[in-house]
């Protein structure tokens, strides 16, 4: 009895020591979590409800900084509508076109590796600093693209300057990062069995048919996650607008959410209000994201109810 009370405390010592190592070895993991995401989480929703200038102590005062945003700030409601314009504009395009780029592909028989790797690269540079300079730079009033069009004898566009065409370029450049949906939504036409074409044609199905009845229904529930993960891109744009048109010119045309709220953050220093409008962007991104998902249940289609 004695040797087996003796095994016992040597195996539950040595589960302690194991405990211990693993611990150890989560503890980076562990610090960075809470010190650069929990605990900023947390101190942005205090701040949220105080008026901050970064340089003070914060001063507690409610609901005030989100009765301002919803009651008082027109240039808030501007953004909110120039994002939602973005947002169900730029996302339907980027899809749509990455698609049409993943059934072209899916039909090459040699260099498809070459093409893929060619037609990722731009979501490989993504809306960086220096792509957005670089499209600046072509839809300037200089630009490449104005001096296409004097040497064809069409009037040019003052593209960047006029704000029925201001955003639209911000819409292109989203649109142009296709790569990551278009690889997403050729491994799923790569799983659509071949049997269920050669099938639908030999029944006398055109190609248009064939992709109405099959290639979209089997291809919902990529659409769903790439629908979840562009919508919420697309509300977090900042980079191309800020370094295209730094403050929303012309009249506010491109005042993007995000871009208004780094502006009360960082140029008007008050922290209060943009940590208030994080939040407010989080509860809206939660709701349109619960919202495709509820939405899910009438369009995405399994091969079986168990996989749902």
């Amino acid at each position: 009895m004695a040797a087996e009370a003796k095994g016992k405390r040597r195996r539950k010592k040595g589960m302690e020591n194991d405990n211990l190592t693993g611990y150890l070895f989560i503890l980076p993991f562990l610090i960075g979590f809470f010190a650069l995401t929990v605990f900023p989480v947390a101190m942005s929703l205090y701040l949220s409800f105080t008026n901050y200038d970064m340089l003070g102590t914060p001063r507690w005062i409610g609901l005030d900084n989100y009765e301002r945003m919803l009651m008082d700030d027109t240039k808030f409601i501007k953004s909110i509508k120039v994002t939602l314009f973005y947002v169900f504009t730029a996302v339907p395009f980027r899809l749509v076109f990455a698609l049409a780029i993943a059934l072209l592909l899916a039909r090459l028989v040699v260099l498809k590796g070459v093409y893929r790797t060619l037609l990722y690269l731009p979501s490989v540079i993504g809306g960086s600093v220096a792509v957005s300079v670089m499209w600046r730079q072509l839809f300037g009033n200089e630009g490449a693209l104005n001096s296409i069009l004097a040497k064809l004898g069409l009037p040019t566009v003052s593209w960047l300057g006029d704000p029925s065409y201001a955003i639209w370029t911000l819409i292109l450049l989203y649109g142009w990062q296709f790569g990551s949906s278009m690889l997403i939504f050729l491994a799923g036409l790569k799983n659509i069995p071949a049997s269920y074409y050669e099938a639908a044609e030999v029944d006398g199905a055109g190609p248009w048919r064939r992709f109405i009845n099959i290639t979209i229904p089997l291809l919902t529930p990529i659409i769903l996650f790439n629908v979840v993960m562009q919508t919420i891109q697309g509300f977090m744009a900042f980079t191309p607008s800020y370094i295209i048109f730094e403050d929303g010119r012309p009249l506010n045309s491109t005042l993007l959410y995000v871009l208004y709220m780094f502006q009360r953050a960082f140029t008007f220093f008050d922290m209060g209000y943009a940590s208030a409008m994080a939040w407010l962007l989080l509860l809206v991104i939660g709701l349109f994201t619960a919202l495709i998902f509820k939405s899910s249940s009438y369009w995405v289609h399994y091969e079986s109810e168990g996989e749902r």
